[in-house]
């Protein structure tokens, strides 16, 4: 299978740039995509409380690397 830095991880890695989580789910990762989402939606609704927000961040950019460095297990 294709490894890091296939066209797949890519096209993974830039629907995450719109939506945390989606890179994960066109990946087949189910649980992370879930967890992702839910962590960056709460941490950015949560704004204004500032720590959240960052939190949100963190979890957005790792969202984009963690599919973009993704290996499949085949």
């Amino acid at each position: 299978m294709a490894g890091q830095g296939s066209g797949g991880n890519v096209i993974a890695a830039l629907c995450n740039v719109f939506i945390p989580g989606l890179g994960q789910l066109v990946q087949g990762r189910i649980f992370a995509a879930i967890i992702f989402f839910l962590v960056c939606v709460a941490g950015y609704a949560l704004w204004f409380l500032i720590i959240p927000g960052i939190i949100a961040a963190i979890a957005h950019l790792w969202a984009i690397i963690d599919a973009a460095k993704f290996r499949s297990g085949f």
